[in-house]
């Protein structure tokens, strides 16, 4: 079943503000909250299904991503499929605010903190574009060490915020913050192995599956949730983003999903037709030279160009022709395109105006 745009899930606009977005979520959110529809499966889905679409549209790199290439961009929100209830209230359990008595989904005032995003760099060729593919990459990654053993946070007894009173003029006014100490978790680090950070951790190397879809392009970015540094203290983890580099092909240009291809034919070919055959991004296509062929001429074999990487289109190629001129000719060369000069169908007629690559490969599209 395709994921339904995001937009329309929030019920918003593309244009909409980043709090016309947050506002449309917390309305969804409170309205298919579990604890207003206990037991209720199809609300627990939506309810889901509106954090995944938050989770893109509200992170400004994320949002440009999928404007761009729809779900194949961020690879499926902020949770991907793999996010639960608690990765949602820990994330986004503020917007809540009181409606339910617990900012965090009943976790009191702890939260789970996140593991810092991974960047790599996957380099493909036209052919991997073309069909999309799957990567296996080694990553270096942070991970929760299982030797690691807790306390509660002394500052703040365990609950990830403090307190704090203080005198104005009106009166005594009493603020909560995130303590300065856990960073909210409510645990510090009793003892850890000697290989491990401050925080128990280490580093890792694991080996990571990317299925990167048809269509992408040079620097494009997916984002592969879940995939980056382990969150401290067993929070979330963070995501993998993977820019896409593309290797240059031997024979074919890329144009957004249009492929190019220039065509060398001999005098004689181009005079008296032929056919030959032309490179596709898999195998060979043969094509039909007409008689009288000009150098110049755009050939369309549709449909055999790249897929737009949201599948709505199909690209082309196109075949730009070219009458080469030999450079060296023999004596017997020499003298039958004598006899040929002054013959009037070697001669362009009156007022022959060519034009632009541009000007031909704009009428073959209108």
């Amino acid at each position: 079943m395709a994921k339904r745009d995001y937009y329309d899930i929030l019920g918003v606009s593309k244009s909409a503000s980043e709090a016309d977005i947050k506002k449309a979520y917390r309305q969804m959110a409170i309205k298919y909250h579990p604890d207003k529809n206990p037991g209720d499966k199809a609300a627990e889905e939506k309810f889901k299904e509106a954090a995944d679409a938050y989770g893109v549209l509200s992170d400004p790199q994320k949002k440009a991503q999928y404007d761009q290439f729809g779900h194949a961009g961020p690879q499926g929100g902020f949770g991907g499929g793999h996010m639960n209830m608690d990765d949602i209230f820990s994330n986004f359990g503020d917007i809540f605010g009181g409606a339910f008595g617990g900012g965090f989904g009943g976790g009191g005032g702890q939260r789970r903190a996140k593991g810092s995003n991974l960047r790599i760099k996957v380099k493909l060729n036209l052919e991997e574009i073309a069909s999309g593919c799957t990567k296996k990459i080694k990553v270096f990654k942070l991970v929760n060490s299982s030797d690691v053993t807790f306390d509660t946070c002394p500052t703040c007894k365990g609950q990830g915020q403090v307190r704090r009173v203080t005198n104005t003029i009106l009166g005594q006014m009493a603020t909560t913050s995130t303590c300065p100490s856990c960073h909210g978790v409510g645990k510090s680090v009793k003892s850890k192995p000697k290989d491990a950070d401050e925080n128990g951790q280490k580093r890792e190397e694991e080996l990571i599956e990317i299925n990167i879809p048809a269509g992408v392009g040079e620097g494009m970015t997916l984002n592969v949730a879940g995939k980056g540094n382990a969150g401290p203290f067993g929070g979330i983890p963070g995501d993998l983003l993977v820019q896409i580099e593309e290797e240059e092909h031997s024979e074919l240009k890329r144009d957004g999903i249009n492929l190019y291809y220039d065509l060398y034919v001999n005098f004689a070919d181009a005079a008296l037709g032929s056919a030959v055959e032309v490179p596709l991004v898999k195998g060979k296509a043969q094509i039909k030279i007409d008689a009288g062929t000009q150098s110049g001429k755009i050939l369309r074999l549709k449909g055999k160009g790249l897929k737009d990487v949201n599948g709505y289109n199909q690209g082309d190629l196109l075949v730009n022709i070219n009458v080469w001129t030999p450079q060296k000719l023999s004596d017997d060369e020499k003298k039958l395109l004598e006899k040929l000069r002054d013959s009037s169908n070697f001669k362009p007629a009156p007022g022959t105006k060519d034009k632009s690559f541009f000007q031909r490969v704009k009428e073959m599209f209108n």
